[in-house]
């Protein structure tokens, strides 16, 4: 539906991920595309889009009434990277709407605005960690690239601070119908994640992670697949015998393509060492 020309915030939220090819350098961007990003009306196509975006002139589109009240810490938040910007606007956002919040944003049709409800979700202090996985889980299986990398960079923190709670309640996520939430399990907790802290545990023992990979080792999608060697080629830095043994058995007991391609994905900087 439209309004004047405009489609309604309705129709915004229900659009599907764009499928236009998107910018790769931000000097690319067209005016009126990154206008329309910075206003929620537009999704993103790419990264580099994705971090182009005016988070403060979103926020003012999303929730006016907010702004008089947030607008110098919300500022002050887009001053720093990319991921405390995200971290920083999503606890302002959690302290201000709670949880009627989380929802507004998790059904929005920006995939940056729906970013700030995966750390909502991060920052709402009550929640232990059963409930924060099921309250991110919509958010792990968007339908948009960059709001599933931030549902586990937000979830993370709390997957780290509860290790052994994590591991089992990721497990059962390896068995999920969905790609997403399989590769959510595996990506949560790599031991050198991209644009995170590092997970010292996982660094010293790395098979304190199998029941999350071993169900993964055989897995169809390429999505996953990448997810899990790219877990074992962080492991290799640090356990790099671990990771030959570990990949050495699974092409034993499952000799098929899929494990074949995530072994050797797992092992490319092994062999020059």
């Amino acid at each position: 539906m439209k309004r004047n020309g405009k489609q309604s915030p309705q129709a915004r939220q229900q659009a599907p991920v764009a499928v236009r090819k998107g910018a790769t350098r931000t000097a690319d961007i067209a005016p009126e595309v990154l206008a329309a990003l910075s206003r929620g009306e537009l999704q993103s196509a790419t990264l580099t889009e994705g971090l182009a975006v005016d988070q403060a002139c979103l926020l003012r589109a999303v929730f006016p009434e907010l702004w008089p009240r947030l607008g110098q810490a919300v500022e002050a938040a887009c001053e720093l990277g990319i991921l405390k910007r995200m971290e920083g606007i999503g606890a302002l956002l959690q302290v201000e709407l709670g949880v009627d919040g989380i929802e507004r944003c998790r059904t929005h049709g920006s995939d940056t605005v729906r970013g700030w409800a995966c750390f909502m979700i991060g920052a709402h202090p009550s929640l232990d960690l059963e409930q924060r996985l099921a309250a991110v889980r919509p958010l792990a299986d968007d339908a948009h690239f960059g709001v599933r990398e931030w549902a586990w960079m937000a979830a993370r923190p709390h997957l780290a601070r509860q290790l052994p709670a994590a591991i089992e309640h990721l497990s059962v996520w390896t068995a999920s119908s969905s790609e997403r939430l399989r590769r959510f399990a595996c990506e949560a907790l790599r031991p050198r994640g991209v644009w995170c802290a590092h997970l010292a545990a996982l660094k010293q023992q790395p098979a304190l992670a199998l029941p999350i990979l071993s169900p993964l080792r055989a897995d169809a999608s390429v999505y996953v697949q990448d997810s899990v060697a790219n877990w074992l080629n962080d492991a290799g830095k640090d356990s790099p015998d671990w990771v030959r043994e570990l990949c050495r058995r699974w092409l034993q007991d499952s000799p098929v393509d899929a494990t074949r391609r995530i072994c050797a994905r797992a092992q490319r900087n092994l062999a020059q060492s």
